[in-house]
């Protein structure tokens, strides 16, 4: 039986729900990539973090962090070759601060300080506002 996976620390979720093709049909299946896997592509390729870096900020060990981004990259990878959408979503994560999704015009933000409490979108002005959890794309 393997072990239970960790929580691993989403700091900036993506604000979409992902990518598709241009230019081909829509028939094809949509390939999942996990919050974690957008995130050590994140991290390593769009911020230049080395692996020992970026498995601090997620809060995992190295390796980890290595299996977690071979499998985005060959995620990414196969989506261009085979001309697929990717959709993000899921995975065992938590988010660094607590973010906030306006129903209204479906800008995402966070609210790092947790003694404030949130009323109105940080675009918009809206009150119609929600507290994502760690489950939710």
């Amino acid at each position: 039986m393997s072990r239970p996976k960790h929580l691993r620390k989403i700091s900036n979720p993506p604000g979409y729900k992902g990518f598709n093709p241009i230019g081909v049909s829509n028939d094809h299946l949509p390939l999942v990539l996990n919050l974690e896997e957008y995130e050590a592509i994140r991290l390593s390729d769009f911020d230049l973090n080395g692996q020992v870096e970026a498995a601090e900020i997620m809060g995992i060990s190295r390796p980890t962090f290595a299996r977690i981004y071979e499998s985005a990259r060959r995620k990414v990878a196969q989506a261009f070759v085979e001309a697929r959408p990717l959709v993000f979503e899921g995975g065992k994560v938590y988010f660094d601060s607590d973010w906030y999704i306006c129903n209204n015009c479906g800008c995402r933000f966070d609210h790092p300080d947790k003694e404030i409490q949130v009323s109105v979108c940080a675009l918009c002005g809206s009150t119609d506002i929600k507290q994502l959890k760690g489950d939710e794309k």
